[in-house]
């Protein structure tokens, strides 16, 4: 790799040559014991005489700062002046308000607690690593010798007609390729929906409690975001804002409290959306985990006015690190979609797409969700037998998804408790709501420590309550 320094300021060539690179190795952008260029290579590469260079690292070699080394090269120095600090400027840059950054609990280097019940976490050993291995290289062998361009920003041909024909038989939709967009997960999803739908100021109304990446989006994007209670039948129609532009749901599993819209309360919300004009985005996150009971039939299926957008997500069914998903939208708005997505980062993985649409097409993806349902029954039910034991706890009866929930009073405090204990529980009040509880993920907990958690947790809650 060339090395770029600059050559500007006072002094002969020697003299600049001896600086630059003094300076680059005082900035650390000369590392220890990296090797820097031959002096003919780095002369020719400045257009200066080789010898400038040459004496340039015999004064550097001198003070200590590079290390001459017969036959192998000029070094830097193993310990090298420490780096001089950046001054921050007296008048930086700030961005708008709406961009704060908060690491994730499940962020790479975050150490996780020995009892896991945190939410959104699929059990990554319970994914074939080998097999989507094995699919993702014959894909990049394929593509060894692609001259290469750019993708079609609505994603691989073969992965949306995989997932048209995997949401047909999993969640009884009907929709061709055409209907699909790929995204990089459902968040991104909801994104390129935002951009398309909404102008600053518009209302977007959610469920509250409800997931709170998607209201801190909309709001991102310049919204008013209004929350909207839900009760035992889900989202509260008749409290919806009259001047809502979108309506963001999670009617198959509402998120995080786990109930399930029923169907005239779906019904109602479909006729109040076509009466106005109204886009409702329904976010279908993981009821491919079901555990009792026919799921109900999507939004999207039931919807005869062109109001509903289906997003879904690999995520959770697999891994997040497989990070893709997609969007089912009406026709009037794919183009804008596609526009949106081809704006924002082009196309995605075409590897890893076309590795998808194999793994869905081999039946792979549909094994490993029925060997995750057992898994994860299991699980469910031993949280809900211990949590039921309690008698100031109200479980939520919830027939799908990673989570369980339970009503009770003065949940942060006992979260806390718990915390200090090595036992990550959820605190429903940070989901936006005047409830209180506890939310159990349990896609991340080790199953052999499970009970020995829970156990943990029931005696901080009898003595913090």
């Amino acid at each position: 790799m060339d090395l770029i320094i600059s050559l500007d300021g006072a002094g002969g060539t020697t003299v600049r040559v001896y600086r630059a690179i003094r300076q680059a190795i005082a900035d650390g952008r000369l590392p220890a014991g990296h090797r820097l260029p031959a002096t003919r290579v780095l002369a020719a590469d400045l257009g200066v005489a080789r010898n400038s260079v040459a004496t340039a690292y015999e004064r550097l070699v001198a003070e200590g700062h590079l290390v001459a080394r017969t036959g192998s090269g000029t070094f830097v120095a193993a310990a090298p002046a420490a780096p001089a600090p950046r001054l921050a400027p007296a008048d930086p840059l700030r961005p708008r308000a709406a961009w704060t950054y908060t690491p994730l609990p499940t962020s790479a280097g975050v150490l996780a607690p020995r009892y896991d019940f945190r939410t959104g976490i699929p059990d990554a050993r319970l994914f074939s690593f080998e097999s989507w291995r094995r699919l993702v290289a014959a894909e990049l062998r394929l593509r060894a010798h692609d001259p290469g361009g750019y993708a079609d920003p609505f994603g691989h041909p073969a992965l949306r007609a995989a997932i048209a024909r995997y949401l047909g038989y999993s969640r009884s939709l009907r929709a061709d390729a055409e209907d699909v967009l790929v995204t990089n997960g459902a968040q991104h999803a909801l994104d390129l929906i935002g951009r398309v739908l909404l102008r600053p100021g518009d209302v977007v109304a959610v469920e509250e409690p409800g997931y709170p990446p998607a209201r801190r989006l909309f709001a991102s994007l310049g919204a008013r975001v209004v929350g909207v209670p839900v009760d035992s039948e889900g989202l509260v129609v008749d409290a919806l804002p009259r001047a809502a532009r979108v309506v963001y749901t999670t009617p198959s599993h509402q998120f995080p409290l786990g109930r399930t819209m029923g169907v005239d309360r779906r019904r109602a919300l479909l006729d109040w959306a076509a009466g106005r004009r109204v886009a409702v985005v329904e976010d279908d996150y993981d009821t491919e985990f079901r555990f009792s009971a026919r799921p109900l039939e999507p939004l999207y299926g039931l919807d005869t006015a062109g109001r509903v957008l289906y997003v879904g997500t690999f995520s959770k069914t697999m891994v997040p690190s497989v990070r893709t998903g997609f969007v089912l939208a009406p026709a009037a708005l794919r183009p804008a979609l596609a526009a949106a997505r081809q704006l924002g980062d082009g196309f995605g993985q075409i590897a890893v797409q076309a590795a998808l649409a194999r793994f869905i097409d081999e039946g792979q993806l549909a094994r490993h969700v029925r060997r995750a349902v057992k898994a994860y029954a299991q699980r469910q039910a031993r949280i809900v037998t211990a949590l039921s034991a309690h008698r100031g706890l109200e479980v939520v009866p919830s027939a799908a998804g990673l989570h369980v929930t339970a009503l009770a009073p003065g949940s942060a405090r006992v979260v806390a408790a718990a915390a200090a204990r090595g036992v990550a529980v959820e605190d429903l009040g940070a989901y936006g709501s005047d409830s209180t509880g506890f939310v159990f993920g349990f896609g991340a907990i080790d199953p052999a420590l499970l009970d020995e958690g829970l156990a943990v947790f029931s005696e901080v809650l009898r003595r913090e309550t």
